[in-house]
């Protein structure tokens, strides 16, 4: 019995890996839901069982522990990029390009604590690792080690500096977070801008027709002179309501139910006149109660061939009478606009007569479970793509050996570029939220008990060693002195509302226990829409600097 045991645990064999691995991952993640004082530690607690696993002797083979780190790396990174790709570009739009700025400040501000890390007698390679620890980046730590073997240097002090910083790490930033709510919150600072929640969501107001420049006009003609994009779902006259196409006259005294942006309500009632006192805004709108020969559906996009096109080629109110009024895309309702491209997963709304409707249906699929099963085909030749790109040597001005995107550069790379273009091209890249954060939730728990197993034999006499003191203190700073400092002019200069503050400096981060946070005690989704704004780029310039600061100055 006792032979049959150690060789489940202990005799290196691909039995064992798997068996040690597991048990890693299902008991760290379980460890992970405990809350201390509100605060989890995630699936990061995997990484702190790896680390105790190491230390009490528990190991697996060499290759087949190399082999599990680097594919859950993979896949973590090329699944996240995959999840954010579709809005990547489009948040360095308005608010979102700002938030970056801010959050390249952060990365920035720790790059330079941590090139003054020598003076205080610790090596670059294990300043880098420190900076990865301090900021949670493990993808970073990845990318560092990489490069350290490409320039034949020791990996061990980069990963141990991760190590021993990274509980700080987690926890500082939350500290930080407290910190600012007391201290540079004041009262007249808005926790959640409201103006910025609302913005995120479609307008639908009814308006009376009495602008005589425009009656008598079409509908198409409206469209072609406003500089404004509106859909017009409904029209009264003489008490009956109708579907207005393009060729729609219309006349004074109409009714018309108009779908805008919401900072286009005033162009609006310019527009057509006066608008009615009706909220159509509210969850609680019976939109079938309008009237009884009329139905309003949500229809779901699953037919792959459909993946990417624009609304308008689809020709659905010419061929079936109906209007597609707004376009619902991971819980953001969206304009229906003809030159909006229409991904799977996408519901529309469409109102029309209920048989036009059961066309639609065909048309464009609304069968749920063809979007259970998640492409694998893309899964796999996306990370091939992404393991390609991350070998191509990049030359930098002033660098002697090219820099390379490695294995964490190059996947969510090619993950942002397959989720934000596929579509276009009709790669279906189409995942389900739960498939996508189970690949990513796989990925990034083999990575860390991988690499928690690997940092174990030398981590606590690292840690009660004077120099292993030194490593957790100026960790600690680098984790909380970016946050605090580009968090305060943040507020100060840019007058950011401190939950998107909080979710800019979690991305830059890369904390999501942290962002968690924020959403519990703030109750809104601010932090996480900016927390995905500035994640992909932090993340990449992360990975960059890790290799760019080791092939200058080592």
């Amino acid at each position: 019995m006792a032979e049959w045991l150690s060789d489940i645990f202990l005799t290196h064999s691909a039995v064992q890996a798997v068996v040690v691995l597991s048990l890693l991952c299902a008991c760290g993640l379980a460890l992970g839901r405990i809350k201390v004082l509100g605060v989890s530690l995630g699936v990061a607690f995997v990484f702190f069982l790896g680390i105790l696993a190491g230390y009490l002797g528990i190991s697996i083979d060499g290759d087949m522990l190399r082999y599990a780190q680097n594919f859950g790396l993979v896949l973590f990174v090329y699944a996240l990029g995959l999840q954010v790709g579709p809005g990547f570009f489009s948040s360095f739009h308005k608010s979102g390009l700002t938030l970056n700025l801010w959050a390249i400040g952060v990365v920035l501000v720790g790059t330079v604590l941590t090139l003054l890390l020598p003076l205080m007698g610790i090596s670059l390679s294990d300043a880098v690792g420190i900076m990865c620890g301090a900021s949670t980046n493990t993808p970073a730590l990845a990318a560092a080690q990489q490069t350290l073997s490409q320039l034949h240097q020791p990996e061990s002090g980069a990963a141990l500096g991760c190590a021993v910083t990274y509980p700080l790490g987690v926890v500082g930033v939350i500290l930080a977070f407290a910190l600012m709510r007391k201290v540079v919150v004041s009262p007249s600072d808005h926790l959640v801008d409201e103006s910025e929640e609302e913005a995120d969501h479609t307008f639908i107001a009814t308006y009376q027709v009495r602008n005589e420049g425009i009656i008598g006009k079409t509908v198409g003609d409206l469209a072609r002179i406003s500089p404004r994009q509106f859909v017009i779902s409904r029209l009264w006259r003489e008490g009956k309501v109708t579907i207005p196409d393009a060729n729609t006259v219309l006349m004074r005294d109409d009714r018309v139910l108009v779908i805008t942006d919401h900072d286009a309500a005033e162009a609006m009632e310019v527009l057509f006149g006066r608008q009615e006192g009706t909220d159509w805004n509210t969850g609680d709108i019976d939109w079938n109660a309008i009237d009884s020969d009329l139905v309003s559906q949500a229809i779901l996009i699953t037919k792959p061939e459909i993946n990417g096109r624009k609304l308008g080629s689809l020709r659905l109110r010419e061929h079936y009478g109906v209007n597609i009024s707004r376009v619902n895309r991971g819980g953001l309702q969206l304009l229906a606009t003809p030159e909006l491209r229409l991904l799977l997963g996408d519901r529309i709304i469409v109102v029309g007569h209920r048989e036009a409707l059961k066309n639609v249906e065909k048309e464009v699929g609304n069968a749920v479970k063809m979007l259970d099963e998640p492409n694998l085909i893309t899964v796999f030749l996306g990370m091939t793509l992404g393991l390609i790109i991350g070998c191509i040597p990049i030359v930098l001005p002033g660098i002697s050996a090219p820099v390379k995107l490695g294995l964490a550069g190059g996947p969510i790379i090619a993950g942002i570029l397959i989720g934000a273009f596929g579509p276009r091209i009709h790669i279906n890249a189409y995942t389900t939220t739960s498939a996508n954060l189970m690949l990513r939730s796989i990925g990034l728990a083999l990575y860390l008990a991988c690499l928690g197993l690997a940092s174990g034999p030398d981590f606590f006499a690292t840690v009660v060693r004077p120099e292993g003191l030194l490593w957790v203190g100026t960790g600690f700073l680098l984790t909380v002195v970016p946050v605090l400092l580009v968090g305060w002019l943040a507020m100060r200069l840019a007058h950011i509302d401190y939950a998107s503050v909080c979710g800019m400096l979690s991305g830059a981060m890369a904390n999501p226990m942290a962002m968690n946070y924020a959403n519990d005690t703030l109750s809104s989704d601010r932090p996480s829409v900016a927390y995905a704004a500035v994640y992909p780029l932090s993340m990449f310039l992360r990975v960059i600097i890790a290799q760019v600061l080791l092939l200058i100055f080592l």
